[in-house]
């Protein structure tokens, strides 16, 4: 009686165990046709430019018409392409013929040059005057080499557990909220709302492919209902992506439907085995929640303190030193000599602000410090990887506030208020048990931090229903649409930081040297960082956020009004203004905005202008037991 038992539980697993494997090959099915049949979209682009002439114009609309329809094919797989291969995915659709890798990971290794192929290059090249069919072949042989890569034993694998997929969805979330509304990945602006349409409808057909092989982890009945409406509300929208309602498709659809993935990420106990995770975070319960990702560590070598009142205490320290002069070489110079905390930590009076020397100016504009952990590379060339180092560079530098390490770490702990802190402080750090310069400008970096969490109007839109102008909205879809302001500037930071939020894009924009526009400015930018062709006169994409309050614009300086920056971009940047810039990255071509439409761009930036609430400076500053020390001024003298 007793082996019957065991046989029959036996039995009973192996049936249970085959109706498993049976189901998960549902899924995993999906994946492999579908990845066979973009394969077989791509072979018949590549023979189609084999045996075209691609310089007619009957062989030119052939081979476009092959290209719409890969790519259909690829954007219905395209959940997994970018999830589970990004390296791949850069053959397969990269929006750059060269792109310098300028990821989280360089805080790890040295950028390097990785090189785009696939069906967006193809499209772009294919409109080149003296197109060459060899070229157009290569870049849709590499594509079909990177379909290789999705077939191998190490990609499939993933397919057969649920982690990755909430993990892929998240990304399509923040994809279609950052990108796929946009013409960012999409040469032909027309192709965007009708691509959309497609990917929603067979991304549909995966998550129901995937509840019948994960039925213990499924995606819920609320997010597939509102899913539902989501493919209704864009298949009702104008095919015309200019007219395309990017504010209520984010605020009532993808954003909602990314709180509810995130709730199934936690509810499952979802596990990550991708970088594309890295900075992302699973209790963030909206795009527009500013824990979403988390490039930098405002902390530094107060990691791991978590005591809030300890936590209070390096604040109120930070604060003190950022309006200390006692971090410059001749005490007369502090923090807020440039970021001035009213002026949302930049120097609004000015183009640039005054050298050390007090008789020069420095080269570049003030970047505002609020937002700033919101980029994994800083400065406007992204020469540094954490605020910390930022910080150390700027106190030592010797046009800026000349100060060195050791005299920096002397003068501090001379004054009795910051020896004791700094002492209490260096026993909560295992790594460094004596006081350092990395515990100074730890405190003041995770001051300054706490002026990034604020939120704008626009954010409570999003995220609380609030209401905001009609005009901010209609600027909104401007942004995301006719204005392409989207394919640099991307959601939610509006900074060149776009999904999974791993990396800072650089842009040349051609900046003149001043508003006459005769010569573009001499400032090579990243070049100076990571010369390259690319890179020459390239600088990090910031932020909007705030931009109403952080003239003058642009790594000079060189305009004082968002109408200029406005009609900067509106003319095609410098080669829009005839200045020679022949690696621009932005578009040369007007965008041909009314004036009606630029006022609504500006009035959605204003809706970005978040609610900060600024500290007063401190009355005194801490006595130092170097009585030449406590002649210095709250601020600094200049």
């Amino acid at each position: 009686m007793k082996k019957i038992r065991i046989l029959s539980v036996i039995v009973a697993v192996v049936v249970c165990s085959f109706t498993l494997g049976k189901q998960a090959t549902t899924y995993r099915t999906h994946y492999v046709n579908a990845l066979s049949g973009f394969e077989e979209a791509t072979h018949t682009l590549y023979n189609t430019i084999k045996n075209t002439d691609c310089a007619s114009a009957p062989g030119k609309a052939q081979i476009k018409q092959e290209i719409g329809n890969a790519r259909l094919k690829m954007k219905g797989i395209d959940i997994w392409l970018r999830y589970l291969e990004p390296v791949a995915y850069n053959k397969i659709n990269g929006p750059l013929p060269v792109e310098w890798e300028n990821e989280v990971f360089e805080k790890f290794e040295k950028p390097y040059r990785r090189e785009g192929a696939g069906l967006s290059l193809a499209e772009l090249y294919l409109d080149n005057p003296t197109i060459n069919k060899d070229t157009l072949l290569q870049l849709v042989q590499q594509s079909l080499t990177a379909i290789k890569t999705y077939q191998a034993d190490s990609i499939t694998g993933q397919l057969d557990t649920f982690d990755h997929f909430f993990l892929a969805n998240r990304l399509f979330l923040l994809n279609l909220a950052a990108v796929y509304t946009t013409s960012f990945e999409c040469p032909d602006p027309k192709n965007v709302v009708p691509e959309l349409q497609s990917m929603l409808a067979e991304i549909k057909s995966i998550c129901s492919d995937f509840n019948v092989s994960f039925p213990a982890t499924p995606l819920t009945n609320d997010y597939l209902a509102l899913y539902d409406k989501t493919i209704s509300f864009v298949n009702a929208q104008p095919t015309d992506y200019t007219q395309f309602d990017h504010y209520t498709f984010i605020k009532d659809y993808v954003n909602p439907l990314f709180a509810i993935n995130q709730k199934l990420i936690n509810a499952y106990g979802v596990m990550s085995k991708s970088y594309n995770d890295y900075t992302l975070n699973n209790d963030a319960p909206s795009i527009f929640d500013k824990a979403l990702y988390t490039p930098q560590n405002s902390k530094g070598i107060f990691s791991l303190v978590k005591d809030p009142a300890t936590l209070e205490e390096i604040k109120h320290i930070g604060k003190l030193l950022f309006y200390d002069p006692i971090l410059s070489g001749n005490n007369r110079r502090s923090c807020i000599s440039c970021h001035k905390s009213t002026q949302y930590f930049t120097d609004t009076a000015v183009q640039t602000s005054m050298q050390f020397n007090e008789k020069e100016r420095l080269t570049r504009n003030t970047p505002s410090l609020v937002n700033v952990i919101y980029n994994h590379l800083l400065m406007l060339d992204g020469k540094h990887i954490s605020l910390q180092a930022q910080g150390r560079a700027v106190m030592t530098n010797p046009i800026e506030m000349g100060g060195n390490e050791h005299d920096i770490v002397t003068k501090v702990l001379s004054c009795k208020e910051y020896k004791t802190a700094f002492k209490k402080f260096a026993k909560l750090t295992p790594e460094a048990k004596d006081v350092s310069f990395e515990h100074i400008v730890s405190a003041v970096t995770y001051y300054y931090s706490e002026f990034s969490n604020y939120y704008a109007p626009f954010d409570d839109a999003m995220n609380s229903n609030k209401p905001v102008s009609t005009e901010s909205i209609k600027g909104f879809n401007l942004f995301m649409g006719k204005a392409r302001c989207a394919t640099c500037h991307f959601v939610p930071q509006f900074n060149g930081v776009k999904p999974p939020y791993i990396s800072s894009e650089f842009e040349v924009l051609g900046i003149p040297s001043d508003t006459t526009y005769h010569t573009l400015s001499e400032d090579r930018g990243r070049y100076e960082v990571n010369p390259a062709d690319e890179t020459m006169h390239a600088f990090r994409t910031g932020s909007i956020r705030n931009a109403a309050y952080t003239k003058p614009y642009m790594h000079n300086g060189v305009f004082t009004t968002l109408e200029q920056v406005v009609d900067f971009y509106d003319a095609g940047g410098g080669m829009g203004k005839k200045l020679p810039v022949a690696n621009q990255t932005l578009s040369s071509d007007s965008l041909k905005l009314s004036s009606s439409e630029k006022k609504e761009l500006i009035s959605f930036m204003h809706s970005l202008n978040e609610k900060i609430i600024f500290q007063m400076p401190p009355e005194t500053l801490p006595a130092s037991s170097s009585k030449e020390l406590n002649s210095r001024k709250v601020g600094g003298e200049y």
